[in-house]
């Protein structure tokens, strides 16, 4: 069954994750992938994330999948107990995914009901595509992606950012292009959107 976890700030949210996994979570191990902050100049919610999860008691084993070698990548995202990516561009998230045959790991691993933390652009990587999300990425920034279908966990489009600074605009203008095309499900950062096997509920802070 699977368990997602999709938020656009993570650190804004973090106390709901407990209630989430229905466990203890104090302890367990998750991998931290946050290679989508690489291009960014911005980048303050990599570390925001992390500390979130150490206050929750997580052990945190940092993996940048654009530096890593495919069998390490495997080896970590199927031992450890969750699995996070941060958010940053979502294109050149999505073509590092892509390149290092991560998408398909981790995929396989949500298959088999491990639990998967998105924030922001780990979130979206989540819908069928990535294209909605032009407006407030720069897709440049991923000049190796030749197309744009993403990992297709869900059949909805998650919008990150919804009613925030400094994509409030942005997110806006998403809506207006998007909003009869696609199923669209906008979350502030105060929000999160948790999934359970073919169910998913908006829950707030």
């Amino acid at each position: 069954m699977k368990r997602l976890f999709i938020s656009s700030s993570f650190a804004d949210v973090f106390r709901l994750f407990p209630d989430f996994a229905r466990t203890e979570v104090k302890g367990k191990k998750v991998t931290f992938i946050p290679t989508a902050s690489i291009p960014e100049k911005i980048a303050f919610y990599v570390a925001s994330g992390k500390k979130a999860l150490e206050k929750l008691g997580l052990s945190v084993d940092v993996l940048d999948i654009s530096k890593t070698a495919r069998k390490e990548i495997a080896s970590k995202l199927q031992s450890n107990d969750y699995i996070y990516v941060t958010g940053g561009n979502t294109f050149f998230l999505l073509q590092e995914l892509k390149r290092t045959g991560t998408d398909k790991i981790i995929a396989e691993q949500i298959n088999t009901g491990k639990i998967y933390i998105g924030e922001s652009a780990g979130s979206a990587v989540l819908s069928p595509d990535v294209e909605y999300v032009k407006e407030m990425d720069d897709y440049r920034k991923a000049p190796e992606l030749n197309e744009l279908s993403a990992l297709s966990i869900v059949n909805f489009y998650t919008l990150p950012h919804h009613s925030n600074f400094p994509f409030k605009k942005t997110v806006e203008k998403i809506i207006a292009q998007y909003g009869s095309k696609l199923k669209l499900v906008p979350i502030s950062n105060s929000q999160v959107i948790t999934v359970n096997g073919k169910q998913f509920e908006i829950r707030e802070k």
